[in-house]
């Protein structure tokens, strides 16, 4: 039965219970009873939402003084958790929260109606002033215990600030209180802005959740200080438990929880597509000329706008040993097993990271000034190797390429890859001594060939950062330089060269790799020298790829006889590090989220060409032109390519190769040719031309069989006007696209659904932005 809004008796029953907790809330009020009641009786529905946000208005006028009043507030808090995903999961009822309640006008009168606020704007505004309310979530700092109503709206928050770090100086004494009531606000706040997963994946970034896009406007006075409390709740948290170590087992961490939600809150309200923007440059302010009088607006988000304005170096440094330190906690794990608290949120604080990155270029370059990228690098490449058989960690897979690529543009990551690895992270890779570079190669090389089947998309990204970082690359170890070789041994094979349109390209990236070695850091790459000439042969074959039709059809009968994506079987593969356990594939029944497909490499990245002076300047690439081989574009990811791949491609794709009536793609020899004629194996044949005589004479003479004496003789050896022109160093950088965005927004939130299972907010609600699948 419709129960009147003024039968306050009825209504106080659901929040004015002692204490309950949020798990109780969700055993209390099953989704079958939600949805009835969605269902049959829509106004009481409506009716509970409205007096629910009602008491939160109270609570944050008055300022929560009383436990009772607290208590309310934390129910109805627990109480909306419960029933958003329920009210957005309908589309008739998603616009409920943004109209105005009649007769709830500011002065309650009817002639107030006009100016109401929606129901989602009173309940952000309440939350976040709930947020520094003093004695509930924030330290008081008056004596006096008797505190007038008035305050809690004349209270700077930014005085309030959660935590020490960017912009605030004072670190408050830890309140495990404090902590608990901000977490369970931080859950309503994130299930607010999760309709976002009600709504399926488009390729139109401009659809902002109005939830955050108000939440992060000026209308929230508190936008300031809660973006620094989130920023540094999360960048000042150390799991070690000060600096104890086993001190977690004997405490427990409210910490944690607050942290996790912080990461969480945090890079939700920085889903923005900043390729549709007019995105502030290097210096901060947008692109415009210095004779504009007005500051330039920089995006109307706040949290974006702050997040791009950080500058001081103190800030970025404690930002970047923040992120570093919570990264590598993992990593710390395997050699002193529960020493520290192992942390959960890992791909929270890579999305938070690439965020970092990709807003506000300043922060970029003070990471790679530094060897301090490094200790970014390698928890990177510890997860990247440890997921690389694992289904459900695709996404993990994706962000941990897509930072890397991002990096790889700058000259600088080249060079920092340069210094020696000693961290003995154990490794399921083999043991080599030598430099991060190797570390990069030897673990690109483990997902390429070890990888599940799932990861084949992310070939070109990987080469890509290879290729970019390759120039800069002073002395490979031996182990790495056999792995480069090993791979463009599996990658040049007539049937993988024939059985794919694309699959060529991963030749064209490992010729540039070591024709930019070759040519840019020949002096100390005596290995790689050693390992070409070794696999001669390879590059023989390659220069005489057959292109008649029956020695295609031919090589595409051995792919039947060999299933295996890449031959593992002469790629020596020493002893795995010590310690180090092999990476496992998923449990049966792990869940996991659909992903949208990524752009290709020829979307996701643009060519820079670097001059003499180290300067960039990038190469737009004209209309006609087509991706680096004269071929068409590639889809990257499961799905197909955004519908406005270039069409133009199409076309050139029947010319060159035939598709049959079954819609299948089959090569034919112009299409061979059409790439073969561009292989970049100059170079390499002119170095075999005269250097394979010489060391088959040191052979001959000193009878030699032992590889130190041939690469002594080729550390000392030059080609000094022997070579061909070097050619000009080409990066490929990553640039912000809207395929990009979208890819962001459905892995995080899908990220955030499977980590929020206690209480489990979305479970079993009809969630549009990604399916939830089973291993």
């Amino acid at each position: 039965q419709p129960v009147e809004a003024t039968d306050d008796a009825f209504w106080d029953q659901f929040w004015a219970d002692t204490a309950t907790s949020v798990q109780d809330v969700f055993a209390l009020v099953p989704a079958a009873e939600i949805r009835a009641v969605r269902e049959e009786s829509p106004s009481n529905l409506a009716t509970l939402c409205y007096k629910a946000v009602e008491k939160l208005v109270q609570g944050a006028e008055s300022g929560c003084h009383t436990e009772k009043e607290r208590q309310i507030v934390l129910n109805c808090c627990r109480l909306l958790t419960r029933i958003l995903p329920y009210i957005f999961e309908d589309p008739d009822w998603r616009g409920f929260f943004w109209s105005t309640v009649p007769g709830a006008g500011r002065g309650g009168g009817d002639e107030d109606d006009e100016n109401a606020r929606p129901l989602a704007e009173s309940l952000l505004l309440a939350v976040t002033d709930l947020l520094f309310c003093p004695d509930f979530t924030v330290q008081s700092h008056r004596r006096s215990t008797v505190d007038t109503a008035e305050d809690i709206h004349s209270i700077d928050s930014c005085e309030y600030i959660w935590e020490a770090g960017v912009g605030f100086a004072h670190s408050p004494q830890p309140n495990y209180i404090h902590d608990l009531n901000r977490t369970e606000l931080l859950k309503l706040l994130l299930t607010c802005f999760s309709e976002a997963m009600y709504l399926p994946p488009s390729s139109d970034s401009s659809n902002t959740n109005p939830w955050v896009q108000f939440f992060c406007s000026t209308e929230n006075r508190h936008a300031l200080p809660l973006f620094t409390s989130l920023l540094n709740v999360v960048c000042a948290y150390d799991p070690v438990g000060y600096g104890i170590p086993y001190n977690h087992l004997l405490f427990s961490d409210y910490r944690e929880p607050l942290v996790e939600e912080a990461a969480q809150v945090l890079i939700v309200t920085l889903d923005y597509d900043s390729s549709t923007s007019s995105s502030p440059t290097v210096d901060g302010t947008t692109t415009g000329t210095a004779m504009d009088d007005v500051d330039p607006p920089g995006p109307d988000n706040l949290f974006v706008n702050y997040l791009s304005r950080i500058h001081r170096e103190e800030d970025f440094q404690f930002i970047l040993k923040g992120v570093a330190r919570l990264l590598s906690n993992p990593l710390v794990q395997t050699y002193l097993p529960n020493s520290a608290k192992k942390i959960q949120f890992h791909q929270e604080l890579l999305v938070l990271f690439w965020k970092l990155c990709d807003f506000n270029k300043k922060f970029l370059f003070f990471v790679l000034k530094s060897s301090d990228v490094l200790d970014i690098l390698v928890p990177i490449l510890y997860f990247l190797n440890d997921a690389r058989a694992d289904q459900s960690r695709v996404g993990l897979m994706h962000i941990g390429v897509f930072i890397l690529l991002l990096l790889s543009g700058e000259r600088n990551f080249g060079v920092r890859l340069n210094k020696p690895y000693s961290v003995r992270v154990p490794m399921d890779i083999p043991v080599f001594t030598g430099t991060h570079a190797d570390l990069l190669i030897i673990v690109f090389h483990k997902i390429i060939t070890s990888g599940h089947q799932r990861l084949q998309p992310l070939f070109d990204c990987l080469l890509t950062i290879v290729v970019n970082v390759s120039p800069y690359l002073k002395s490979l170890s031996m182990v790495a330089a056999n792995k480069l070789l090993h791979l463009l041994e599996a990658f040049s094979t007539t049937w993988f060269l024939f059985s794919a349109v694309q699959n060529h390209h991963l030749v064209f990236f490992l010729l540039e790799v070591f024709n930019n070695i070759i040519q840019y850091q020949f002096d100390g790459n005596s290995n790689l020298v050693y390992a070409v000439i070794r696999k001669r042969n390879v590059f023989h074959q390659l220069a005489n790829l057959p292109t008649d039709s029956q020695s295609i059809q031919k090589g595409l009968q051995r792919k039947k006889k060999t299933p295996e994506p890449i031959s593992r079987t002469n790629s020596q593969d020493g002893v795995s590090m010590e310690g180090s356990r092999p990476a496992a594939p998923a449990e049966p029944g792990t869940l996991k989220t659909s992903l949208v497909a990524t752009p290709g490499i020829d979307k996701l990245t643009e060519k820079s060409q670097v001059s003499e002076d180290g300067t960039m300047r990038s190469l737009e690439p004209e209309a006609s032109q087509l991706s680096p081989e004269g071929n068409p574009p590639t889809s990257l990811g499961d799905g197909e390519p955004w519908s406005g791949e270039a069409s133009h491609s199409r076309q050139d794709r029947r010319r060159l190769s035939n598709v049959s009536s079954s819609g299948q793609w089959t090569p034919t020899p112009d299409w061979v040719m059409s790439w073969k004629s561009k292989l970049p194996l100059q170079t390499i044949m002119r170095l075999l031309q005269v250097l394979v005589p010489q060391v088959e004479k040191i052979c001959i003479d000193k009878g030699l069989t032992d590889e130190s004496e041939i690469l002594k003789f080729l550390q000392h050896g030059t080609l000094v006007g022997l070579l061909p022109v070097p050619h000009p160093i080409l990066i490929r950088k990553y640039q912000a696209n809207s395929g990009t965005a979208m890819w962001f927004r459905t892995y995080m939130w899908g990220v955030i659904y499977l980590r929020n299972v206690d209480p489990p907010i979305w479970y079993d609600t009809d969630v549009k932005l990604f399916e939830i699948q089973r291993v």
